[in-house]
């Protein structure tokens, strides 16, 4: 993740840009080039530790989600899914999609915080958002804690979770797809394990 993180920050910045935007970043290389000249290279890495921190809940959640309700309906087998102490495959996905929704959920707000310490610094964040060319400043954070007090504190406790709908719709399946091959490649590989054990 810290590898690809100013790659992550730039693909932010040029999924806001309009063609109404005061400034244009023309591509990859220029967005990267540009930040670093403008606003030093630690710029590309605005909004990491929320990113980082954001992991540790995210994967955990989805895991152990995953694999307890596994367990659970294996074990109790309450709506009749399983055959032969094995989950089929709709089932696998059905438990990596909740398992991709909760952990998501959680660590959402984060997500929400990162991508807003990514714009800071940029001129005219505000307007290049807007499209409109307004001369508002964009708001400054002074670390992680202070950008999510500004945050509830301007726009309220719901703006934590700006844009959670659409990610889901990328999240979940993808989730989902993942838990359904680690599955397989368990089985191809003849590897035995659960978070129970």
């Amino acid at each position: 993740m810290s590898a690809t993180y100013p790659m992550d920050m730039v693909r932010g910045r040029l999924a806001v840009q309009t063609a109404n935007s005061p400034y244009q970043y023309r591509g990859i290389a220029h967005a990267l080039s540009t930040v670093v000249r403008e606003e030093g290279p630690r710029a590309l890495y605005r909004g990491w530790l929320p990113s980082v921190i954001g992991v540790v809940p995210y994967v955990g959640l989805n895991f152990a989600v995953y694999e307890s309700l596994k367990d659970w309906l294996v074990k109790d087998n309450p709506f009749g899914l399983v055959e032969n102490n094995e989950l089929t495959i709709i089932t696998r996905l059905s438990c990596g999609a909740i398992a991709g929704t909760v952990g998501q959920t959680i660590a959402y707000p984060l997500d929400v915080i990162r991508r807003r310490m990514q714009m800071v610094g940029w001129k005219s964040a505000s307007s290049v958002v807007t499209g409109e060319g307004r001369s508002k400043a964009s708001p400054e954070y002074n670390g992680m804690v202070d950008a999510f007090r500004k945050t509830v504190r301007h726009e309220g406790f719901g703006a934590l979770y700006k844009g959670l709908v659409p990610n889901s719709v990328k999240v979940v399946p993808s989730i989902a797809i993942a838990f359904v091959t680690y599955e397989m490649v368990k089985d191809v590989l003849g590897v035995e394990f659960r978070i129970s054990d």
